[in-house]
Formats: structure tokens, sequence, C-alpha cells
């Protein structure tokens, strides 16, 4: 990608870009599905894995307290449960199963958190720092847990402001945060569709760190600002 040293803050997007390497959450839980000797067909485990998300969007299952191991247990009860209404697991199982995969996913996350702390080290040290997220109301929370609250200057989050991606509207808030105008805001996101192009709409610089994605047509989409991985924003931004 080019160079972005003319910029003068930046947003981040969490999940999946901080805690997975630009891998979309449902790959690291159906490698949390393998690990732990789930027999299911993937297809059936992502009809399982959106049932969740829609009952986690409708239903305050996730407290605002809630760490991430907290909030991937909860899910893993909400999956593995459809799962064995469906006739796909034994009902028997769900016990040993949902902390056994939020665990293996929690530690995923703290692998790939730890990774990105000396790129946010080093960035937060030159520019201020704010975090823009879909997220369940207790991303605060999930932050402090893995040390990562220092970073950000602010932190805005869907289940608090009332505003989603893709809105663009998120990521204004985010600028406004940040004090600057859009084309001075660069925005890191592991989503096409929800960070690059709507931070893209409103002016803002991008980088897209991509990974496995959810959908074919996503993994086969190209951007010139696609990074493999965190740290080479060091290169371009300081």
């Amino acid at each position: 990608m080019d160079s972005i040293k003319d910029i003068k803050g930046i947003i981040f997007d969490y999940g999946g870009t901080i805690d997975s390497r630009g891998t979309h959450w449902s790959e690291v839980i159906w490698a949390g599905y393998q690990a732990s000797g789930v027999e299911i067909d993937k297809e059936v485990f992502r009809e399982a894995y959106v049932f969740a998300e829609r009952e986690l969007a409708k239903t305050p299952h996730i407290m605002p307290d809630d760490n991430f191991y907290d909030l991937l247990y909860k899910k893993m009860v909400i999956e593995l449960t459809w799962l064995a209404d469906n006739g796909k697991i034994d009902p028997a199982k769900i016990k040993l199963l949902a902390p056994d995969i939020a665990m293996y996913c929690y530690d995923a996350a703290r692998e790939c958190v730890e990774e990105a702390k000396p790129v946010l080290d080093e960035l937060s040290a030159r520019y201020p720092l704010v975090l823009v997220s879909n997220f369940y109301g207790n991303v605060e929370s999930v932050l402090a847990d893995f040390g990562l609250l220092k970073y950000f200057r602010k932190i805005i989050e869907s289940a608090v402001v009332g505003v989603r991606k893709p809105d663009p509207q998120i990521f204004r808030l985010g600028v406004e945060a940040l004090g600057m105008k859009p084309e001075e805001v660069l925005v890191v996101g592991d989503s096409y569709k929800k960070d690059i192009v709507p931070a893209e709409t409103i002016g803002c610089k991008v980088a897209w760190i991509k990974g496995k994605g959810w959908t074919a047509e996503e993994d086969a989409v190209m951007h010139p600002s696609i990074i493999g991985k965190l740290s080479e924003l060091l290169e371009v931004a300081l």
C-alpha cells in the first residue's frame, strides 16, 4: 500500500483486526470445534454460528463486565444448544464442549493480541488511536482483560452508540472523537464491506488486514490497501 505518513490519527476495528490477524471469527471458532473433536459439517456449523449471532443481537446474554472468555462461553452454549436441538450433537456433550471450545478461542485471541501490542505501542506513541467496533456492550471489559485499554483515546461501540457497521456514521463518530478531518485519519479493519467501504465513503484512508473471510465473494476482492499483518503498518505510517 502507498505511504500514509501524512495521517494524524488512526481508527482501529477490534474483532478480527486485533484479535485474529484478519481472519473472520467463524474460522477461529470452527478450528476450535475441530480441536475439540466435534464432528459436524462446516455448513451446519455456519448455520449455528449465524443463529447465535442473531440471538446475541436480540437478547442481552452478554453483560458489560463479561470478558472475552465469558462471551465465548455463552456464545458456544447457544451454538451447541442449536446443534443439539437439530440433532447434530449429543446434548450431554454441551457442558464439556462449551468451555473447551471457548478456551481454545480465548487462547487464540490472546496470542493475536500479544502479537499486536508492539504495533500498538509504536503507533500510539505517534498517533492518537480510537477504537470503532461492532460489539455486544462489553468491549471495554474485553480490552481491559487483554491489557489494551491504554492504547485508545476513546471507544465507539455499536451496542452503546446505537449505530452499527457498515453504517458510515459510526466511523464519523470515530473521526469526531479524534477531532480531525476524515482525510487525516487512517481506518484499520478486517472487513471489506464493514470497515473499508464505509470508511472510504466518508473520506478516510484505509488499511485492510485481509485474512480468511466469511464469503468467497469477499475473499476474491482485491484492494490497494491490503496488508498481510498489522506490523506492516509500521513500515508505512512511521
